[in-house]
């Protein structure tokens, strides 16, 4: 009888990762780098928005999505779906720089408007920069992971870890936690450290650094021309430290840095200098690596599609974020590939990466949400308050000429509230006219936007010559990335005439605080850093000295104040007439 063969012995693996990595097919691998955008809306079976991102998973079988903008249960609800339908679990992220309720704080139904809820909405993070208070900056990052998690979002893109030293910025600005390294640094280590021991992955925005440019990347690509050695003295220490830390993830910058490329030629997330000399190398990040938005008009303008993913990949990123083509991104790395350009051991250095962040985050056993609990864990009492406690700690008074705060709350008093606000920002104002009307029953408001004209203004200073009290609320933030964080010249010469005339008043910024240079001579200065409800709640009650007022600048306001000026307001004992 003659010998026969042993079978071959079963391939061994380290890992739930190792195994599936074993399974994937060429396009497959590359299927899972690539994480497209999704709204977070109600979308029937059949429509064109859930047929396109079904495809995307069934089909194409990509790696993750970044989900934007829908109320908590609903989101829950249609990433369940998704990884049902997945063969390998979903890798979800959502843009949280401000906590879920920066994308899914629910929604508004007109005419109303009525706010129909959602998750916990954080102020800025420029306003934990005025606090100071790495215990706050941690509790915001627990908050934004729990509440993450509990919707099936495993990488909150968070925290911003620009250092906001330019005034001009139209792109960071308040999202940063200010213009001191040391103070980004402190506070940003704390959030990192939130986000991770609430299960979730922090992810550093935008590396090398994004805060010196006054040029918004989503439009063209700025080049910060600086040093190593002031690289290496103010943008980087922040990310240094959050890798220190174990931050999970990274995101790069689009922009072109000659100090480190040599040219303006390659933009940082295409650079294999910057993804995997500095940062891999020299920083000794081993977490995953995703390049900002590919579709941004930046990138997407100035290389073709499939040629800018596997240049990315080339550089040592790991995830495209938002490829404009998910096809073109795909075939583009799968022919890299096959013609030799991109080695599949690179490849497969990437993709184990993604399945491993999977596996730590447990969805190889479940990869479902249980959508009975959000109610419970999303938007909740306890989470709210933490969000209230940084707002009220936030707010920063840098002018206060004849005391003017805090008001007495007179209820005859004629006050005139005016907010200048986006077109499309319904609610900007809303909290804080309730508040003063609460005080004030004969309150006037009126709202200005970009397109007001000029007659109006005319009519406002007539109004605020019969009032005791004009409050002038400033609603400019960079959400909407429009790249404009500055104020009409109409509204800041109108800022400029109730100064010229006398007539009382208070300037609140709910966001930009660079603003103060459009009107020098206003009376009373506030920064409240976000148009958040909660925001808008703290600033009425200071103005009424109900809370003090605390916060310190974490960054300068040329050329009129310092790094931590702020006009410390007790509780209020007494107050003017009005």
């Amino acid at each position: 009888m003659g010998d026969t063969l042993a079978p071959e012995p079963l391939p061994v693996f380290d890992s739930w990762a190792d195994s599936v990595l074993s399974t994937l097919t060429l396009e497959e691998k590359a299927g899972q780098l690539l994480m497209p955008w999704m709204l977070g809306d109600f979308a029937p079976e059949g429509s064109a928005s859930q047929e396109r991102i079904s495809e995307m998973v069934e089909d194409m079988k990509v790696g993750g999505v970044i989900i934007s903008v829908g109320s908590p249960t609903e989101v829950a609800v249609k990433l369940n779906g998704l990884q049902a339908t997945a063969k390998v679990p979903l890798l979800v992220a959502a843009d949280l720089e401000t906590g879920a309720g920066f994308r899914f704080r629910g929604a508004v139904y007109l005419p109303g408007p009525i706010s129909l809820g959602g998750a916990t909405e954080f102020p800025s993070l420029m306003a934990l920069g005025a606090t100071g208070d790495e215990g706050l900056a941690q509790e915001m990052g627990r908050v934004t992971g729990l509440e993450a998690r509990a919707l099936g979002v495993h990488v909150p893109f968070a925290p911003v870890l620009d250092v906001n030293n330019n005034p001009d910025n139209p792109i960071i600005n308040v999202r940063s936690f200010g213009e001191d390294p040391e103070d980004v640094t402190r506070l940003g280590v704390a959030f990192v450290r939130g986000i991770q021991e609430a299960g979730a992955i922090a992810t550093g925005k935008h590396f090398p650094g994004h805060g010196d440019t006054e040029t918004d990347s989503h439009l063209d690509l700025p080049v910060i021309n600086v040093s190593r050695e002031r690289l290496d003295r103010v943008e980087l220490p922040p990310f240094q430290a959050a890798i220190d830390e174990g931050i999970g993830g990274i995101m790069t910058a689009h922009l072109f840095l000659p100090a480190l490329t040599g040219d303006n030629e390659v933009p940082s997330t295409l650079s294999p200098e910057v993804l995997t000399g500095l940062l891999r190398e020299e920083m000794g990040f081993d977490g995953l690596i995703f390049t900002d938005a590919m579709d941004m008009y930046s990138i997407d303008r100035k290389f073709r599609r499939g040629e800018a993913a596997v240049r990315a990949l080339e550089a040592g990123a790991d995830i495209l974020l938002m490829p404009p083509s998910p096809q073109a991104a795909r075939e583009g790395i799968v022919s890299a590939v096959l013609k030799g350009r991109l080695s599949e051991d690179r490849l497969d250095a990437s993709v184990l990466r993604v399945l491993k962040a999977k596996e730590e985050m447990g969805l190889h056993q479940d990869r479902g949400v249980p959508v009975e609990e959000v109610a419970r864990r999303v938007g909740i009492q306890a989470h709210e308050e933490v969000a209230q406690e940084v707002a009220d700690r936030s707010l920063t008074l840098l002018r206060n000429e004849k005391n003017l705060l805090p008001l007495l709350g007179t209820r005859s008093a004629r006050v005139l509230s005016v907010a200048f606000r986006g077109s499309t920002d319904l609610m900007a104002g809303r909290v804080l006219n309730s508040r003063l009307r609460s005080r004030y029953p004969r309150l006037a408001t009126a709202n200005l936007d970009r397109d007001t004209p000029a007659d109006v203004y005319d009519g406002l200073m007539r109004r605020a010559r019969s009032s005791n009290l004009v409050v002038v609320s400033l609603f400019v933030t960079i959400v909407s990335y429009s790249g404009r964080v500055a104020i009409p010249d109409e509204t800041a010469e109108f800022i400029q005439d109730l100064a010229r005339e006398g007539i009382s008043h208070i300037v609140i910024s709910f966001g930009n605080p660079y603003l103060l240079s459009g009107f020098p001579d206003a009376q009373a200065y506030l920064l409240a850093w976000s148009g958040a409800d909660v925001s808008q709640r703290a600033a009425a009650r200071a103005l009424f000295g109900e809370i003090e007022i605390q916060g310190r600048t974490p960054t300068r306001i040329p050329p009129f104040f310092e790094i931590g000026d702020g006009i410390h307001v007790p509780i209020r004992e007494s107050g003017r007439d009005f």
